[in-house]
């Protein structure tokens, strides 16, 4: 099931594109599994307190200073590195535009 455009209404034929018995549609309250993956507010505030304690892993500390560099290069081997250490190239990809956000977030502070 995709997220698209509302299903159109059935003829009440048994045979064409939108073929079936019409009734009137209801609106279901949605399902608590459609959130999941959603960063809830307290999640988003612990996890900010524990990146304010402890920082940066080796790893992520190693991928700031390839992107403090700045070249496309080394961009793409931060994204490399990020990729061997979390297994997947989205997660990768996702990691190091969070590296990004830390060396511009570094830059607007000092």
């Amino acid at each position: 099931m995709g997220k698209g455009a509302p299903k159109p209404e059935p003829t009440g034929l048994a045979a064409g594109l939108n073929k079936g018995f019409i009734v009137t549609r209801r609106e279901m309250k949605q399902k608590p599994s459609l959130r999941r993956g959603r960063k809830g507010e307290r999640v988003g505030l612990v996890r900010e307190v524990v990146r304010e304690v402890v920082g940066f892993a080796p790893y992520e500390r190693r991928m700031i200073e390839l992107i403090k560099i700045g070249s496309a290069s080394t961009f793409k081997r931060s994204l490399k590195l990020a990729k061997k250490r979390l297994g997947t190239h989205r997660r990768g990809k996702k990691k190091r535009d969070e590296m990004s956000e830390a060396v511009a977030a570094m830059r607007r502070k000092a």
